[in-house]
């Protein structure tokens, strides 16, 4: 490797490290008033499962320091939430310089895109993937049994489904990423379709609870969603066609 060559790799490695640095501060900063309505966070979000249990049936915690540990851990979720948009101009920033002068002009409707998808998709899974699920599953509850989840193990899988259902709903802002940085074409994402269809219900086996409502819920929407980004990504790639190499340096 050249020396120009090991500076510019170095120079790269110093704005990422600054960026995530600004991130992180950023994360500390909304931390703090969210940290004093922790307690509130979480009976919020246990909400939908308390919904479905018996009346007068409260979750349990079995771990010494849970009842502080987990109110903690939703409160820098939240955080994270809060923030979201200032880490994905940080994300964007980075990578801007490689992209074409039409392709820069795209970044803040890409970034309030993927926002807004990610808290649509932790939306639709906290208001009808959650109440699907919960009262499936209290029907299926013995009755010589007491539901008390315990609420470490509710957030981790609070945590995972909102994960899944989050960055599935940025199905179309991957594809016409993909479109516009060249990567694929929109021809090749129809010539595919049927394997991610195929994908979808692959993944969607894998990352929700063993019942059909539930991975129908999370498939349908990705095949939806995948359709959705070939039709925004013909908008994208014919511009980068007629742009010469170099324009947007």
């Amino acid at each position: 490797m050249s020396e120009s060559a090991q500076e510019t790799f170095l120079s790269h490695l110093f704005e990422l490290r600054d960026r995530l640095v600004r991130s992180l501060v950023a994360l500390g900063l909304a931390f703090l008033p969210t940290f004093f309505f922790a307690s509130e966070l979480y009976d919020l979000l246990a909400m939908p499962m308390m919904r479905t249990l018996p009346e007068g049936s409260k979750m349990i915690a079995t771990g010494v320091i849970t009842p502080f540990f987990i109110p903690m851990k939703i409160a820098l979720m939240v955080s994270f939430l809060v923030v979201l948009p200032y880490i994905l101009y940080q994300a964007w920033a980075f990578v801007a310089p490689g992209l074409y002068a039409h392709e820069k002009r795209l970044v803040v409707p890409l970034i309030i895109s993927s926002t807004l998808l990610f808290f649509l998709g932790m939306l639709f899974c906290y208001f009808v993937v959650f109440q699907t699920v919960f009262s499936f599953i209290a029907q299926f509850a013995p009755k010589s049994i007491t539901v008390a989840p315990d609420i470490e193990a509710y957030f981790n899988f609070v945590l995972g489904m909102f994960m899944a259902f989050g960055i599935t709903f940025e199905t179309p802002v991957v594809v016409v990423v993909l479109v516009m940085t060249g990567i694929i074409s929109v021809e090749k994402l129809k010539e595919i379709r049927s394997f991610v269809i195929v994908g979808a219900f692959v993944v969607a086996a894998v990352v929700t609870p063993p019942d059909v409502v539930s991975q129908l819920m999370l498939a349908i929407p990705l095949c939806i969603l995948y359709e959705v980004g070939i039709f925004f990504a013909r908008f994208v790639e014919k511009p980068r066609a007629e742009v010469e190499p170099g324009a947007g340096q």
